[in-house]
């Protein structure tokens, strides 16, 4: 059972958002928040897998309260659901430790599926956001980080492009024939190397340096 807090500061996405994932009996809503603040105080009560975070809120906004619940509660995933695909927004939430973006477009079977994934470590972000990803390392100086500036191992190149993928360590596991300590362990120093805390973020760099193509997944 995939344990939900959602957050939303409009009574009426909330009771929505609530209804659509009370179809899947594998979810479970354990509570709603309207502001940043009070998800903040509702994880330590609810103890949720994953919070269904909007952004723009009154009190606390989305971005901070993301920050917090990483800092606080990292084994609580944050998966932002919402309007604003602000080039600012979208790399706040990521860089406070969100892992995934979606927008509220996003068809009901396809956020039922993106929050098991994630919960499963897998990473999803809708397309929009991954084309701005995409534009802003085309648009960066010629300075920034190239692909070859890393250094990455065929096996570290193998490894980012299955965590693009949305592969679970088991999975990846399965695929390279080695074990998820293995995985972990090459993992870590991949990393090490990308200057990331998490796979969303070695994702997310994946994409604005061109290390994994977009057409590829």
């Amino acid at each position: 059972m995939v344990r939900v807090l959602i957050c939303d500061d409009q009574a009426i996405v909330c009771e929505g958002l609530a209804k659509i994932l009370s179809t899947d009996p594998e979810i479970e809503v354990v509570g709603i928040a309207h502001d940043g603040s009070e998800v903040v105080e509702m994880v330590a009560q609810t103890q949720p897998d994953l919070v269904l975070m909007d952004l723009k809120m009154p009190v606390v906004n989305g971005i901070i309260a993301t920050r917090k619940i990483h800092e606080q509660y990292p084994s609580v995933a944050v998966l932002v659901l919402t309007t604003y695909d602000d080039d600012e927004w979208v790399f706040d939430a990521l860089h406070s430790g969100a892992a995934g973006y979606l927008l509220k477009d996003t068809p009901p079977k396809n956020l039922i599926e993106s929050i098991k994934g994630t919960v499963a470590n897998k990473t999803f972000l809708d397309p929009a956001i991954a084309g701005k990803i995409i534009n802003d390392y085309q648009n960066r100086p010629a300075t920034n980080p190239t692909p070859t500036s890393f250094h990455l191992s065929e096996r570290e190149q193998e490894l980012l492009k299955l965590l693009a993928y949305g592969l679970t360590n088991a999975e990846i596991a399965q695929q390279l024939f080695l074990t998820e300590g293995t995985i972990r362990n090459y993992t870590s120093e991949l990393f090490k190397k990308l200057n990331v805390s998490d796979r969303t973020q070695a994702v997310v760099a994946a994409l604005r340096y061109g290390l994994v193509d977009l057409k590829d997944l």
